[in-house]
């Protein structure tokens, strides 16, 4: 018996080793299984810091396109007296624009990814040339000039950022080159820029998202933020930089335009923004506003369905207010944008497909401009000089005369001609009044351009 349990002892030996051994390599994997995980867990975690630390952050796609705005059935076609000439070349609908401060060129940003530079000189020919820019991997919404004229920015779609373009010469000395700086501007938000700026003293720069931001930037490559502004108006519409280079304003869900200064110290170092004034008066949220040139007249339509012109030439910081010098009534309370030419004479509401041209002075409709393009406006400006007004909405780019900026001119000069005590001055004056009433003339005929002239000097008589 002692026999038999000796073997049985012995038999079972080799089964506890092999066991043994199952038992160590199962809990060698064990740990090894944990370590890897922890090690992957670790480069998650450290991958996730880095990308949150990372100044150079990826631009997330749209959740959902913006759907296709509504076209004209057929084929479209615009003809007025007024149209100056049509600017042809982008392949897709444009969406912004801009002039340059020395009014050599315009800049049109579309949805085919290219900006496009044109030479304001080549209005007159049948055929207009322009500079083509490539916009990389994205497509632009909003484009401004820098003051200085070589450069400007773009808002990106689907980066909600900026990006800066470089303009140069070419090395034959005719003509410009253009090229893209390396790095756009570090990304603030998600939702889309509704407003983009360049301050007329070359000192900053804004966007102005469709949230309640508006992020303030100096000038340098690359971008820093000097400033951040909460609107506190639920929503943002619109936002735009004064062209005195001062002001930023901003209108959105609530009934206020707000405007702020940007102020810099003596030596030129950025010091604060500040808030300047609010226009106040409309009873619903405001679609869009403009300035004139020296920031003393602006201009504002709303939802409630009317338009605004404000006096602006104030001293804020004695505690005065904008007071309103006139309103009218818009076509209907759909949403629309509105432009002020650069010497307030004249602004320009755009509806959907329409657009109307008012007097500043008298605030009457001037004129009506129907279906100007096959989709609804998306941008309408004045050039410099008040003498055009320009707007976007399809592929082409329509250029009118602005028959009520000349008219303002013509009155201006016969005002100073009866005041002036200067021979020679009166002698310039006299010339200029002769060419700018054959300049209008030329535009709308000798038999319209009297009736307008009547129709003025009654206008102007009733109100007295």
């Amino acid at each position: 018996m002692a026999g038999n349990v000796a073997a049985e002892e012995s038999a079972s030996l080799p089964t506890l080793a092999v066991t043994a051994a199952v038992g160590a390599v199962v809990l060698l994997l064990v740990l090894l299984c944990g370590v890897g995980q922890g090690k992957s867990q670790q480069d998650a975690d450290k991958t996730e810091e880095l990308e949150k630390n990372s100044k150079v952050k990826k631009h997330p796609r749209k959740a959902k396109p913006k759907p296709a705005p509504k076209q004209r059935q057929g084929a479209h076609s615009f003809s007025h007296t007024l149209l100056a000439t049509s600017l042809k070349g982008h392949s897709s609908r444009v969406m912004g624009l801009d002039f340059s401060n020395n009014a050599k060129y315009l800049a049109t940003c579309a949805e085919d990814r290219t900006v496009r530079i044109w030479s304001l000189k080549d209005w007159t020919d049948k055929e207009h040339k322009s500079v083509q820019v490539n916009v990389e991997l994205d497509h632009a919404t909003l484009v401004k000039f820098s003051p200085d004229n070589r450069a400007f920015i773009v808002a990106l779609y689907n980066g909600n950022t900026i990006r800066v373009f470089r303009i140069g010469r070419k090395d034959e000395g005719t003509g410009i080159q253009v090229s893209a700086l390396e790095q756009d501007f570090p990304q603030k938000s998600i939702k889309d820029i509704i407003g983009l700026g360049i301050s007329s003293n070359g000192k900053f720069m804004m966007t102005a998202f469709a949230d309640t931001s508006i992020y303030v930037w100096n000038t340098k490559p690359g971008g820093e933020v000097l400033a951040t502004i909460d609107t506190h108006q639920m929503e943002n519409y619109h936002a735009a930089v004064s062209p005195c280079g001062r002001f930023i304003g901003c209108s959105g869900f609530t009934p206020d335009v707000k405007v702020w200064e940007v102020n810099f110290a003596k030596g030129g170092d950025f010091k604060e923004v500040s808030r300047a004034f609010e226009l106040k008066g409309h009873s619903s949220g405001v679609y869009s506003f403009d300035f004139n040139m020296d920031s003393t007249r602006m201009v504002s339509v709303s939802k409630d369905g009317t338009w605004r012109l404000w006096d602006t030439n104030i001293e804020y910081q004695k505690g005065q207010e904008a007071s309103l010098l006139t309103k009218g009534e818009i076509h209907s309370a759909a949403n629309c944008m509105v432009a002020m030419a650069p010497n307030g004479s004249s602004f320009a509401i755009a509806q959907g497909y329409d657009i109307s041209l008012y007097s500043a002075e008298t605030g009457q409709e001037e004129e009506k401009f129907t279906d100007v393009h096959a989709e609804p406006v998306t941008a309408v400006a004045f050039d410099l000089g008040s003498k055009y007004l320009v707007s976007t909405g399809d592929k082409h780019v329509r250029v009118l005369h602005n028959t009520v900026g000349y008219q303002a001119l013509l009155h201006d000069l016969q005002h100073k001609l009866k005041t002036t005590q200067s021979t020679a001055y009166k002698e310039r004056l006299k010339e200029q009044i002769k060419e700018t009433e054959d300049a209008l003339k030329a535009i709308v005929g000798d038999e319209k351009g009297e009736k307008d002239k009547k129709d003025k000097e009654n206008s102007k008589k009733k109100g007295k």
